[in-house]
């Protein structure tokens, strides 16, 4: 979900929910403590140089259980954090507390704000010697008995 998209489905909730992909939610009286943008620039293993933008949420859940963030309330701190830094319309990663810092993927599922497990990868498999993954071949199951030794 990119920046502009979260704009367009604030002004039409109630409340701000997020919930993890296990389906725990995020207490209802969580803190947005950070909007930002991280601007990522590296090389890949196989020597290309590569550059990331996103933009960067991070929910904090803290001991004052009366607070609740409403929509209007997050809407003005993403255009705060637009007008004063300068963000661009990237997609949005969530950074939430559990066992240490995770970084979620965000999505909207209707009503609730779903915070989408992020995966590692190579970029580029082709210079790394990592294989392609190998063609599954469907047998005919006419040509293959018991004790025959295809199996």
């Amino acid at each position: 979900m990119t920046l502009s998209e979260i704009k367009q489905i604030l002004p039409t909730l109630s409340n701000v929910e997020f919930q993890l992909e296990n389906g725990t939610f995020v207490p209802e009286h969580f803190h947005v403590t950070e909007v930002g943008q991280i601007n990522k620039h590296f090389i890949d293993c196989g020597g290309v140089t590569r550059t990331e933008h996103t933009v960067n949420f991070q929910l904090w859940s803290a001991d004052d259980y009366e607070h609740r963030l409403k929509p209007g309330k997050l809407l003005h701190i993403i255009e705060l954090s637009e007008t004063k830094l300068n963000i661009g319309d990237y997609e949005i990663e969530v950074e939430y507390q559990s066992d240490t810092i995770g970084k979620y993927g965000l999505e909207f599922n209707g009503k609730t704000f779903l915070l989408t497990n992020k995966t590692t990868a190579c970029l580029a498999e082709d210079a790394c010697g990592i294989p392609s993954q190998a063609t599954v071949t469907k047998l005919d199951s006419t040509s293959c008995s018991p004790g025959s030794g295809c199996c």
